[in-house]
């Protein structure tokens, strides 16, 4: 794209490093949904696909972040291994919920966004401009959620300058909210806090910290139609990926399917109620 086309930058302008408001003003035609009004686009929909639930947890030095796998279009299971976690860059996360096509292409242009930044400025934005970039995004659906296509992502990362994890909470009008232990999103959000409010502690070992987001998820699954627990036949696990200073990695299936088993064994060692 030739740097001619592009206006000036003018003083106290919020969209002059935006990579979308660069290309809305130079290509409209190559933006997505450019052209006609989302009412138009959207009015006469069938059953869309969501995706529920994401977690996200700090631990001493670190964060978790970890989502279930299955997506749902009504009634319907129409996926069952479908990514809810994604890296926004090397030191955060975002994980999606709400309307899987939305949610994916917010999780795209975050990362984007925050690699063009980088490319301008020549330093990465902080972590509290990042969770507010991911506001404005948010903001920017709220046409598309007022027809019923809501996108409520949790974000989540490792504050370089503070040296801390940090995750932050959206509600659907790009309302951005700090929380300091856990988080929750997605329609089995609501028992999945309740996991993590009995079993969380301060300054958690990375390894339990891991371990109490998969059981979080799985209790979400046991209530929640909507979300997916761990599918041992298919070797369908959660994906789970922690952020600390060494940056945002992802368990393989492996490890998870060996956390995933000794869950399993200790659940089953508990008596049921009423038992001995």
């Amino acid at each position: 794209m030739s740097r001619a086309l592009l206006p000036d930058p003018q003083p106290f302008d919020p969209t002059a490093i935006s990579f979308t408001s660069t290309l809305r003003r130079v290509a409209p035609e190559l933006f997505a949904g450019g052209g006609g009004t989302t009412t138009e686009r959207h009015a006469d929909m069938p059953d869309h696909v969501d995706g529920t639930t994401i977690v996200a947890l700090t631990y001493a030095g670190g964060v978790v972040m970890a989502g279930d796998r299955r997506a749902t279009a009504g009634n319907i299971i129409s996926k069952r291994d479908m990514r809810k976690v994604f890296p926004a860059d090397d030191w955060s996360a975002v994980g999606i919920s709400g309307s899987a096509g939305p949610a994916m292409e917010l999780a795209k242009i975050l990362s984007t966004e925050l690699e063009h930044y980088e490319k301008v400025e020549g330093a990465p934005l902080s972590l509290e401009g990042k969770a507010n970039k991911l506001a404005q995004l948010i903001r920017g659906n709220l046409p598309m959620a007022m027809q019923g296509l809501v996108v409520v992502p949790l974000f989540a990362g490792f504050d370089l300058a503070q040296r801390l994890p940090r995750i932050y909470e959206y509600d659907v009008v790009g309302g951005r909210y700090e929380e300091k232990r856990f988080a929750t999103t997605g329609t089995g959000g609501r028992d999945a806090r309740g996991s993590l409010k009995a079993r969380y502690e301060v300054e958690l070992p990375p390894d339990r910290a891991i371990d109490i987001a998969i059981e979080a998820l799985w209790d979400a699954a046991d209530e929640d139609s909507a979300t997916g627990g761990p599918d041992v036949v298919r070797g369908i696990y959660p994906l789970v990926s922690q952020i600390d200073a060494d940056g945002y990695r992802e368990l393989n299936d492996d490890t998870v399917a060996e956390r995933v088993r000794e869950i399993i064994s200790e659940r089953r060692m508990t008596p049921v109620d009423g038992e001995g």
